[in-house]
């Protein structure tokens, strides 16, 4: 698989980072693949220590994610007025930075916010997208 990726978590830098990749594929008429990825479950102190077992897996819906994401796209190509006739959605599991930097494998070019939802607001560069930048295997662009 070829073209645009684009790395999005639903927050504003995300939304820009989408912006930017959806007018991107449309002026080199590239395929567009947006990736989500949900982080693995945090698991507790306890199975470190004393090897309890992970919390149960998380009881949401994929199907409701995959939608969630599918609005999240339709509403940035509406302000953007944008249509780019090929994109694909990819919902992933892991690490952020990881599931990105082994889909810039494949990708003509990756693109990422300079932050994410993390809790660090001074940051000019959030972790997942300077990890990224740092081991990508593709041309990255980061939007702030």
């Amino acid at each position: 698989m070829s073209g645009i990726f684009v790395g999005v978590d639903g927050s504003d830098h995300s939304r820009l980072a989408l912006a930017w990749a959806l007018r991107e594929a449309v002026q080199r008429r590239m395929p567009l693949t947006v990736v989500s990825v949900r982080p693995a479950p945090v698991r507790p102190a306890t199975d470190i220590y004393w090897g309890v077992p992970d919390l149960p897996a998380d009881p949401r819906d994929e199907g409701a994610e995959l939608r969630a994401l599918r609005e999240f796209v339709d509403k940035v190509a509406d302000e953007t007025g944008e249509t780019v006739p090929d994109i694909s959605l990819v919902m992933e599991k892991g690490d952020p930075a990881e599931q990105l930097i082994r889909a810039s494998r494949d990708a003509d070019l990756l693109v990422v916010g300079s932050r994410g939802s993390g809790g660090f607001a001074r940051l000019l560069l959030g972790s997942v997208s300077s990890k990224v930048v740092h081991h990508e295997a593709s041309p990255v662009v980061v939007v702030r």
